[in-house]
């Protein structure tokens, strides 16, 4: 299953937006507070605890040519899974969409698609408003 986020303009460089998303412990200022809980974080990783009890683990897991960040599934997570985080420069400023790719059957897929959509859809919102300022 592969979900595409919207693709949002950041006033930032692709340079400072990889330095901020290469730092797993920024990565609780992407998500929505009201929904996760239990967040915890180093560099390379982070996990929290969602809504519906379930605990999803990111872990860095290298760059492409300078213009995508790739985060994959740590060991809590239910499925497997990959982020494809792509920021490119335009003009000066980024533009930058979250991909994701996961190993989901066709029921699972039903249960998640919607809530994941929109969770990456809030993220990549976020990352523009913590460049805004």
């Amino acid at each position: 299953m592969t979900i595409k986020g919207n693709t949002v303009n950041v006033n930032a460089s692709p340079a400072d937006v990889f330095a901020f998303l290469g730092d797993s412990n920024n990565i609780i200022h992407l998500l929505p507070k009201d929904k996760i809980s239990d967040f915890k974080s180093t560099d390379e990783m982070c996990s929290f605890k969602v809504q519906a009890g379930v605990i999803i683990s990111l872990v860095q897991d290298g760059t492409n040519d300078g213009d995508t960040l790739f985060m994959k599934s740590g060991e809590k997570s239910p499925f497997p899974f990959r982020l494809s985080i792509k920021i490119e420069e335009s003009g000066d400023h980024s533009t930058g969409y979250i991909q994701f790719d996961g190993e989901v059957n066709a029921f699972l897929k039903m249960m998640v698609e919607r809530p994941l959509t929109n969770l990456f859809n809030y993220m990549t919102d976020k990352l523009r408003e913590q460049f805004s300022e």
